[in-house]
């Protein structure tokens, strides 16, 4: 499908999605804060390895790796990571080897924390896994993906690495270019759209792609990783770069990043009370599960825009899923929810 986007079309792309994902009304939760409609797209669907953003992302990492002959997928992500378990999966079905490096990102001593969901589902897959002792060090996280791919290299191997520091094109950012395309498509406006902010590819793609097909509505960030005042250069880059790729004009102005990091204390990967409300009245009221991580935070801060919004508006949240991450975080989510029968 052509989305006149610059250079798009040409992009090698490996498809691994199963799209569009669906748009609609949550209509408990517009019932329940009585102002906005609440809408939700739900790119927890996605289909690769339980869903979420990131296999938009990947299409055009593995397009790429695939296009180089690659045999082996090398990527990097905190213990929980979504985008490392996607990653593995989608390895595994275009018949390449995974090779995973684990940062300790988040202060979380829990064993479930270290063996149970994104993590079990990668030791599924059979990746190999490599450990990364700083959470904070994009660049160091990356260098260190170096070293594995040049002794794989040594083997006869042939990898492709999934860099994610600001220093590499965002390749991954072009699914959510798409994906501005097909919201578009699904013609319902918006006064509002909200997403989360962490590595900045989903955010900063979804924004670029809404500018260049001309549509004005805000995208909020949701910072789930970095303070605002650290993340709007990121996406400023993020943006930038997008067009460097695509051999085009960024549309997107200064004046387009919208941020707010009310709901990042304590820190990533880290709950407070409105993330836990968000997680269970979500839950509760329209069936839908979000994550400790990303999810639970944009939610929460989905939340208080709902509460500042008009009956007249419709607002909508971006699900990048992240579901697997709920039951690493058993520990810290079990003393808050209902009682068990055993």
């Amino acid at each position: 499908m052509p989305y006149n986007i610059g250079a798009l079309d040409s992009l090698p792309r490996s498809v691994l999605s199963q799209t569009p994902t669906a748009l609609h009304k949550m209509p408990n939760l517009t019932a329940h804060f009585g102002t906005a409609n609440l809408f939700i797209k739900r790119d927890d669907c996605t289909g690769l390895a339980l869903g979420g953003n990131k296999a938009r992302q990947l299409e055009f990492y593995l397009g790429q790796a695939e296009a180089e002959g690659a045999d082996t997928i090398i990527i990097t992500g905190a213990v929980q990571s979504n985008f490392t378990r996607m990653a593995a999966a989608a390895a595994r079905m275009k018949g390449m080897d995974i090779h995973i490096q684990l940062e300790e990102r988040v202060a979380n001593t829990s064993e479930i924390y270290h063996r149970s969901g994104n993590l079990l589902l990668s030791r599924i897959y059979g990746a190999t896994l490599h450990t990364y002792p700083y959470g904070e060090d994009e660049a160091g996280a990356d260098n260190a993906l170096e070293d594995i791919a040049n002794t794989l290299r040594a083997k006869g191997q042939r990898p492709y690495v999934i860099h994610l520091s600001q220093g590499h094109a965002p390749l991954g950012a072009l699914g959510y270019v798409v994906a501005a395309h097909e919201l578009c498509q699904q013609g319902q406006p918006f006064d509002e759209i909200i997403v989360a902010s962490g590595s900045g590819a989903t955010h900063a793609g979804l924004l670029f792609g809404l500018r260049a097909l001309g549509n004005r509505t805000p995208v909020r960030g949701i910072c789930v990783r970095r303070d605002a005042a650290a993340q709007a250069p990121r996406i400023i880059d993020r943006c930038q770069q997008i067009a460097n790729l695509l051999k085009m004009e960024n549309p997107v102005k200064p004046e387009d990043i919208s941020l707010n990091d009310d709901m990042l204390p304590p820190g990533y990967g880290k709950m407070n009370e409105a993330v836990i409300e968000a997680i269970t009245l979500t839950a509760q009221k329209e069936g839908i599960l979000l994550d400790p991580v990303y999810t639970g935070k944009t939610m929460a801060g989905f939340f208080a825009r709902a509460r500042q919004s008009k009956p007249s508006q419709n607002l909508l949240f971006i699900h990048t899923g992240g579901q697997p991450a709920l039951f690493g975080y058993e520990d810290d989510l079990g003393p808050l929810l209902s009682d068990t029968p055993f």
